[in-house]
């Protein structure tokens, strides 16, 4: 692992070692890896973690799929997600633990304030873990660097899972906390008119699906949404503008078999998430399920970030482009190198420090 002096001086050159590539109508920023310029290949660190943790499945008994059991499964999924991170934070983050009372279940957040004097903008955040995984501790730290660097208060939300709890029950519970949010916003210390909604992979769908229900309520509550390495087409769609191809992704040849097999083997999972967290209520391409196959007009601003070798990142630079068709002013990144989930290594990947300034920037940039 690499020093911390080395560690801030990679994520200060990520502010500034970006290109513009212009992609089917949409300028994206993409950042470059913050100690190399060569492309086409994994984030040194990225490949160190990678090669572990293929070390780790090599070593894993073999067994029959069909003959394992499905909550097994997951149970099993759930234990390897998350990574261990650092606080980055530089200031007092007072950290509080509360259980908000919903429409159907008590949901436990964690809320990130900072020293302020005035009221903030609040960030509504959901975790990521493919709607069945994920937890407040492996978050905590990109949240509080969210709202040190935003200067806003974040609530984690410890949202109901599936499979125990199926589509819609963790969305509601989502939503219920943006309401509860707006409503208890004087003693949370939040401007009730600068509300954003924030999160990673699932978390991504789930904010983004909030925005969704708040425009189609017409509530006008969430004025910001940022939503890093969203699935937003769960039903596997192909569209006008998007059909997923390997041959999309720049691989060099020295990474090409890494870089393949994972984005495949992400490719496959779209059905078990489907069975584990829908299971069957309604069919994936719901709007709330799959927004890119709705309608976005009147949608938050937004700002979309991904990572160049993320099976989801094809689908996510669709969404940005069908947002920004619409009227919605929407900012999209890239960050080279990267794989999905990077944003849990924040303090070892300087990448996923600097996503959380891109957040901050997005913020203050919307709420001033």
């Amino acid at each position: 692992m690499m020093n911390k002096e080395e560690y801030k001086r990679m994520v200060t050159a990520l502010e500034h070692r970006t290109v513009v590539k212009h992609v089917k109508g949409m300028d994206i920023t993409c950042k470059l890896l913050p100690d190399s310029d060569a492309e086409g290949v994994m984030d040194e660190r990225v490949l160190g973690e990678t090669l572990k943790m293929m070390e780790k499945l090599a070593a894993m008994p073999k067994s029959d799929p069909s003959q394992v059991d499905p909550m097994a499964m997951v149970v099993g999924m759930r234990a390897w997600m998350g990574w261990p991170n650092t606080d980055v934070t530089t200031k007092p983050i007072r950290t509080e633990a509360r259980t908000i009372e919903g429409s159907e279940a008590s949901i436990p957040v964690r809320i990130y304030t900072p020293e302020s004097d005035a009221a903030m903008p609040a960030v509504v955040f959901f975790h990521g873990g493919g709607f069945f995984g994920g937890t407040l501790d492996v978050v905590e730290n990109p949240c509080k660097a969210i709202a040190e660097k935003a200067n806003a208060v974040v609530i984690s939300v410890d949202y109901r899972l599936a499979p125990e709890h199926a589509y819609p029950a963790g969305f509601n519970d989502c939503w219920d906390v943006v309401k509860w949010v707006h409503e208890h916003a004087s003693s949370l210390q939040v401007n009730p008119d600068q509300i954003a909604v924030c999160g990673d992979s699932a978390g991504g769908n789930l904010s983004t699906v909030c925005a969704l229900k708040d425009r189609e309520l017409g509530t006008g509550l969430i004025k910001f949404q940022a939503l890093l390495y969203p699935t937003v087409n769960m039903a596997g769609a192909t569209t006008d503008d998007y059909e997923w191809k390997l041959e999309d992704y720049t691989i060099a040849d020295a990474h090409r078999e890494l870089i393949s097999g994972g984005l495949q083997g992400m490719a496959g999972s779209t059905q078990m998430l489907n069975a584990v967290y829908l299971q069957g209520v309604v069919p994936p391409t719901d709007m709330y399920a799959s927004p890119l196959l709705t309608d976005l007009k009147g949608m938050p601003e937004t700002l979309i970030i991904t990572a160049e070798y993320d099976f989801l990142t094809r689908e996510g630079e669709a969404y940005a482009r069908k947002l920004q068709r619409a009227g919605v002013n929407t900012q999209m990144i890239r960050y080279n190198g990267m794989d999905h989930a990077f944003m849990d290594k924040i303090g070892y990947f300087p990448q996923a420090e600097d996503a959380m300034n891109e957040v901050a920037k997005g913020i203050k940039r919307v709420f001033g």
